[in-house]
């Protein structure tokens, strides 16, 4: 009997480690650079951790520890109010833009998807992220490694994912201007660090000037606020993701159909939909053999005429209007009332 017991206790430790090792090996992947110009991106910020699986860091739904921006950006013009969902651009220009959600709600945390990431890296392709501003404090050392990468342009994604379609005008202040904050706080983490150890300094903008709606939600109201706040709103025309298996073959030719010259592709980096970066290398590899090369979307806007539209929506008007009452009274997760305040 007691052999049998040991041999049972040996047996449940064997599928214990085996549960565990699993994931650690999946952790610790890492992609060796493609050329020494991908030096400056150290082998640490290769690996993946455990801290960048999903919910794997405590949550923390207060505001940030400077709630207003040192900088405000100037109010746009007029002409420049409304949703930018794609950029119509000079006859046989083939360019687009890769754009990468990096969120989470007031009520929960998200990961890091390292190896989407990692795939933009090595295969040296320009991307903007809209990183939520509560993602940023929750995985600060990531969030700062994106901001000093200069093949990365950073968008704001405001605080915890509040919805601009049923928000009250505070909270969506507090939603735009929180994350311009805490954008500001870890780039002079940044600059500091470098200075401490002789490093020459980063050239990271010093706040984002570039705004991107949660769940696509907009009203004139907070256009108009956006507008005010100096951000120009940039949404999408293709949706690259589904809701199912996004590592299906299939998908990334169909994703790649849809893309015309000057389109905005969503994708996300916060390993909320599975299967991500088997889908971006597929898309990336098709839109390559037809032709297409990437850019940020910052330098989209300068290459054409953005076509702006004054709805949010995934694929057409309305399809995201159901969302409003699924992630919470201000869609940020939360379920009572916050009336006044983002948190």
């Amino acid at each position: 009997m007691v052999n049998a017991g040991i041999r049972l206790c040996f047996f449940i430790f064997c599928v214990i480690m085996a549960c565990c090792l699993s994931p650690l090996a999946a952790w610790s992947r890492t992609d060796e650079p493609a050329s020494m110009g991908d030096a400056h991106i150290s082998e640490r910020l290769r690996q993946g951790t455990p801290a960048d699986l999903r919910r794997a860091l405590p949550n923390n739904s207060a505001p940030p520890e400077r709630r207003l921006p040192h900088m405000q950006l100037q109010p746009l013009p007029p002409q420049e109010d409304g949703t930018i969902r794609r950029v119509l651009l000079p006859e046989g220009t083939k360019a687009v833009a890769l754009t990468f959600d990096l969120c989470e709600l007031a009520t929960t945390t998200t990961g890091y998807d390292v190896d989407t990431i990692n795939f933009l890296r090595r295969e040296h392709i320009p991307a903007t992220l809209f990183i939520g501003g509560k993602w940023m404090r929750s995985h600060a050392e990531r969030a700062k490694q994106l901001m000093a990468d200069p093949l990365f342009e950073i968008g704001n994604h405001a605080w915890s994912h509040g919805n601009f379609g049923i928000m009250d005008p505070q909270s969506m202040r507090d939603q735009v201007l929180w994350t311009q904050a805490e954008y500001e706080i870890l780039r002079e983490g940044i600059l500091r660090s470098a200075a401490e150890n002789g490093a020459s300094l980063p050239d990271i903008a010093a706040v984002p000037n570039l705004f991107r709606l949660p769940y696509g939600r907009c009203t004139d109201q907070s256009l108009a606020l956006l507008a005010h706040l100096g951000l120009r709103v940039i949404q999408w025309d293709v949706v690259a993701e589904a809701m199912d298996d996004n590592s299906r073959p299939e998908l990334a030719a169909e994703v790649a159909r849809r893309v015309r010259p000057g389109s905005i592709l969503l994708f996300h980096a916060n390993r909320v939909p599975k299967g991500t970066a088997a889908l971006l290398s597929g898309v990336v590899r098709e839109l390559r053999d037809r032709g297409y090369h990437f850019v940020t979307v910052g330098k989209l806007l300068t290459m054409g005429q953005p076509l702006r539209t004054r709805d949010g929506y995934f694929n057409k008007p309305g399809d995201n209007k159901a969302l409003d009452i699924r992630f919470g009274v201000d869609g940020t997760g939360r379920r009572a009332s916050t009336k006044g305040k983002a948190e």
